[in-house]
C-alpha cells in the first residue's frame, strides 16, 4: 500500500492510508454529531477555549489549523448591521455594507401571519448570508409587559401564543440560508432601565405561561441554532450564565443542542459561566485595546481566565467539551456547510417582501365618518404635517440601527402615490429631536428648525384649514427615552406637545387622520375628537410606501394589534401592583417584583371590570366588513388524549376584498388555580372576496386547555367546563362554544 502525505486545511497529516487521512468533519455527507466528536478529539484545550469567547467586536475565532472558520455575528432583527471597525462601535467605512431595513417586530406581530414571519426570516436571512454572517442576533420574544420599554418595538407583543406561532417561521426562514437565527433575550429582560443591575422576582407559573413559551416554541419547533441571554438576573444570577433558565430549562428540560451567545457585556463571572450554561462570550469590555493587555480579548472571562484554571486543576474539562460541540454543531449548520444558498443583497423582492409586511402589519384602530380610504377623484388638496413625515427611522434605536440604501418617507411615499392625483402640502407642526446619527450612520438630514412652537402650531393650523384631508405623522422616535435600546419612556404621553398639535388640528379640519409611528403604545387623550387614527409602527426602508398604500387604499388594512393600548399608565398592572422600574437593595440591584404573576396585557384587562383599554389587544378594522355566524363544536366533550373541533363561518359582507384575523381565545370555568377569563390559543388570517364566506376551523387538544402548576412543576389540563371564544379582538367576542373535558 503506497502511503503519502496530504496536507488538509494548513494542517499536515502523519503518513496514513489515503482513506484514513480525510477527517470526517471534512466530510458533509458524515451525521453532524459524527463530524463533531471527529472535529473535537483533533482539538487542544487552547483551541476549544478560544472557540468560547471573542477575538473583535462581533467575531469569535475558529479553529484555523483545522480549516474550521471564524464566526461572524451580526444585529438584526430588522435589518443587517453596518460593519464596524474590529475593536470598536464606530463604523469601519464600507461602502458596500447598507441594507434593505424590514419592518420592526411589532410590525411583524401585528400582521398575524405566519406566511409574513416565513418571508421575513427568509428575506433578512438571504442578506446575511450574502455578507457571510453566521449568525443574524435575532429576532426578539420578549413579552410586552410595559409600554415604557424603550425595546418593545424589536419584541412580538403581550401574548405568548402569538409570540410562538410567530417567532417560528422566521428562525425557518433565516436558517434555510445557512445562517443562525439567535433568539434574544432569555429570559425577563422585560424593561431597559437598570437593565445589567435588574433582579427579576416572578413565580413559576408566570415563567413559564407567559415569558417561556415563545422561546420554548423557538427551540422546539424552530430549531434555532442559537440562543442570547439577557442582561438582567434572575435568582440572582445573570441571565447569559443562569443555572435554572440555562442548564436546568433551556438545555435540560427542552433539550436545546445549539450554543448559548452572552449579549455584548452580558458576562460577569468565570466561575458562573464555565458551569451555568454560556458557550459564547462576546462584548465584555467596549474594545479590545484596553484592560491593561496587548489582547484584551486575552482577558475575557472563558478566555485565560478559563485556561488557567484548567492548568491548575480547579475546573474540569467535561463543560469545556460541551461548549465546544456545540459551537462544533453551529459551525457544521451554517459557516461549513457547503451546501447553503449564496444570499442575495438589496433585492428587488426585498424590498418588496419589506413593503408588503409592512402593508400587512399596519393597523386600523378608528376610522369614524369613513374618512379613510383617502378619495382621489376630486383632486384633493392634503395636508401632511408632523415631523415623523420626514425623519429617517432607520438611524437609531440601539442595536438594531441601521444603515439603508434607501428608506422612503411617509411624506415622500404620499405625494409619489398621489402624483396627478392630488395635491400634496406639508408643514412641519413641531420639532422633536433634529439629530440623525448613531454609531457613526449618518441620515444626512437637516431637520433643525428655529421657530417657536407657537410658530410651528400656527403655521400647521392655517395649512390644516384650507385643505381636504390633513394627514399628521406623528408618534415617537428611536432617541433615548423613547423606543430606544438601553432607555425606557418617562411616561405614556406623546413626547413635543404633539397632543396640543393634534386637538388644535381636529379642530381646524374635520377630516384628520392620525398617524402614530411608534413601537409602544400611546395615550390619546384626543381620540374623541379624531376620526382616523392608523398604528403605523416602524416600517423600514418601504415606510411611506407601505402607509400610503394602505392610506389610499391600494391595499385593504388587515393588522391587528399584538398589544393592549392602555388609556393611562395606571392600568397597566406592572404600574399599578409594582414599583417600576424596581427598588435598589443594599448592593444598589433593583428587585424587580412582577406581582401581576400571570395577569399580562389584555389578561389583566379582561379582570377589570371598570377600566376598558384604549384599544384592546387584537384589535384592527378594515375598509369592508365581516359577518361571524354561530361558531359550533364536534362534540360536547372532548377526551384528555383527543382534539376538539371548532368551525365558525365567516362572511365579507362589505364592497371590496379584504383579510380578517379570526381569533379563539379558550376559557376555563372553574380551576384550582386563578385563570385569566380568556387565553388566546388559535388564530387564522383569512382573505375574503365581496360576498365570499368561508368556514373557519380551529383544532384544539389537551395542550390548549392547560395550565403550569407551580408546585406540581407540571401542565396540568383539569376536567370540567371550558368555553372556546370566537373574536375578532379580546374585547370583540363573536360567539361562545361551551365543551368539557372528561
Amino acid at each position: 500500500m503506497i502511503k503519502v502525505k496530504t496536507l488538509v486545511a494548513g494542517l499536515m497529516l502523519s503518513a496514513l492510508p489515503l482513506q484514513a487521512q480525510t477527517p470526517i468533519y471534512l466530510d458533509d455527507n458524515q451525521p453532524i454529531e459524527s463530524r463533531v466528536e471527529d472535529a473535537l478529539s483533533r482539538m487542544t484545550v487552547e483551541e476549544k477555549v478560544a472557540l468560547t469567547h471573542a477575538q473583535s467586536k462581533f467575531c469569535s475565532p475558529g479553529v484555523a489549523r483545522l480549516g474550521i472558520p471564524e464566526f461572524w455575528m451580526t444585529d438584526g432583527p430588522h435589518g443587517i448591521r453596518p460593519e464596524v471597525l474590529w475593536d470598536e462601535w464606530e463604523q469601519a467605512g464600507w461602502t458596500n455594507d447598507s441594507c434593505v431595513a424590514y419592518p420592526a417586530l411589532t410590525c411583524l406581530a401585528a400582521t398575524w401571519s405566519p406566511e409574513m414571519s416565513y418571508l421575513y426570516g427568509k428575506s433578512i436571512g438571504e442578506e446575511a448570508r450574502y455578507r457571510n454572517k453566521t449568525v443574524i442576533l435575532g429576532p426578539g420574544v420578549n413579552i410586552y409587559r410595559t409600554p415604557l420599554n424603550g425595546r418593545n418595538f424589536e419584541y412580538m407583543g403581550e401574548d405568548p401564543y402569538l409570540a410562538s406561532r410567530m417567532v417560528v417561521p422566521y428562525v425557518q426562514g433565516v436558517q434555510e440560508n445557512g445562517v443562525a437565527a439567535c433568539v434574544k433575550h432569555y429570559a425577563l429582560n422585560n424593561h431597559e432601565a437598570n437593565r445589567h443591575t435588574t433582579n427579576v422576582i416572578v413565580d413559576d407559573r408566570a415563567l413559564y405561561e407567559i415569558y417561556l413559551p415563545a422561546f420554548k416554541a423557538a427551540v422546539q419547533e424552530g430549531k434555532t441554532w442559537t440562543i442570547m441571554g439577557s442582561y438582567n438576573q434572575y435568582k440572582g444570577q445573570h441571565g447569559c450564565h443562569n443555572q435554572y433558565l440555562l442548564n436546568d430549562i433551556l438545555k435540560g428540560e427542552w433539550g436545546f443542542d445549539g450554543a448559548v451567545v452572552s449579549d455584548w457585556g452580558g458576562t460577569h463571572d468565570t466561575n458562573q459561566a464555565i458551569t451555568n450554561g454560556l458557550d459564547m462570550e462576546f462584548g465584555s469590555w467596549t474594545d479590545g485595546l484596553s484592560n491593561g493587555a496587548s489582547n484584551a480579548y486575552d482577558n475575557y472571562y472563558l478566555a485565560m481566565p478559563y485556561l488557567q484554571r484548567i492548568q491548575s486543576g480547579q475546573v474540569g474539562t467535561a463543560e469545556l467539551d460541551d461548549k465546544a460541540r456545540r459551537i462544533l454543531r453551529l459551525a457544521f449548520r451554517t459557516n461549513m456547510n457547503r451546501n447553503r444558498p449564496y444570499g442575495s443583497m438589496r433585492s428587488p423582492e426585498h424590498y418588496a417582501a419589506a413593503r408588503k409586511i409592512g402593508e400587512e402589519g399596519i393597523v386600523l384602530l378608528q376610522n369614524n365618518n369613513q374618512v379613510l380610504p383617502i378619495i382621489t377623484t376630486n383632486q384633493p388638496r392634503i395636508a401632511v404635517i408632523g415631523e415623523n413625515a420626514v425623519k429617517m427611522m432607520t438611524v437609531g434605536g440601539g442595536s438594531s440601527s441601521l444603515k439603508v440604501q434607501r428608506e422612503v418617507s411617509p411624506l415622500d411615499g404620499i405625494r409619489q402615490r398621489a402624483a396627478g392625483q392630488a395635491e400634496v402640502l406639508y408643514a412641519r407642526g413641531y420639532v422633536g429631536d433634529a439629530s440623525g446619527e448613531y454609531n457613526g450612520v449618518v441620515t444626512g438630514q437637516n431637520l433643525n428648525d428655529i421657530r417657536s412652537a407657537e410658530e410651528l402650531l400656527a403655521e400647521a393650523v392655517q395649512l390644516a384649514s384650507g385643505v381636504d384631508y390633513v394627514i399628521f405623522v406623528g408618534g415617537l422616535n428611536k432617541s433615548k427615552h423613547q423606543d430606544c435600546e438601553d432607555s425606557d419612556r418617562t411616561g405614556l404621553e406623546l413626547p413635543y406637545n404633539q397632543d396640543a398639535v393634534i386637538s388644535a388640528l381636529a379642530r381646524a379640519n374635520k377630516n384628520l387622520i392620525v398617524v402614530n409611528v411608534s413601537g409602544n403604545a400611546v395615550a390619546m387623550p384626543w381620540v374623541k375628537e379624531v376620526p382616523a387614527i392608523v398604528q403605523a409602527w416602524f416600517l423600514g426602508s418601504e415606510a411611506g410606501n407601505s402607509l400610503a398604500s394602505v392610506l389610499f387604499g391600494d391595499v385593504n388594512p388587515s393588522g391587528k394589534l399584538p398589544f393592549t393600548f392602555p388609556a393611562r399608565l395606571v392600568d397597566v398592572p406592572a404600574h399599578q401592583l409594582g414599583e417600576y422600574p424596581g427598588t435598589p437593595d443594599e448592593y444598589g440591584i433593583y428587585q424587580q417584583n412582577y406581582n401581576e404573576g400571570i395577569f399580562v396585557g389584555y389578561r389583566w384587562t379582561d379582570k377589570q371590570k371598570k377600566v376598558k383599554p384604549l384599544f384592546p389587544f387584537g384589535h384592527g378594522l378594515s375598509y369592508t366588513t365581516f359577518a361571524y355566524g354561530k361558531p359550533k363544536a364536534d362534540s360536547k366533550t372532548m377526551s384528555p388524549y383527543g382534539q376538539l373541533t371548532i368551525t365558525v363561518p365567516i362572511k365579507n359582507t362589505g364592497s371590496r376584498e379584504g383579510q380578517e384575523v379570526v381569533q379563539l381565545y379558550i376559557s376555563d370555568k372553574k380551576s384550582s388555580l386563578p385563570r385569566p377569563v380568556k387565553e388566546l390559543k388559535a388564530f387564522n388570517k383569512v382573505s375574503l372576496q365581496p360576498g365570499e364566506e368561508k368556514e373557519i376551523t380551529f383544532t384544539i387538544d389537551k395542550e390548549s386547555l392547560c395550565f403550569f402548576d407551580d408546585a406540581r412543576h407540571e401542565w396540568v389540563a383539569e376536567p370540567g367546563q371550558f368555553e372556546a371564544i370566537v373574536a375578532a379582538s379580546a374585547g370583540d367576542v363573536r360567539g361562545v362554544v361551551p365543551f368539557a373535558l372528561d
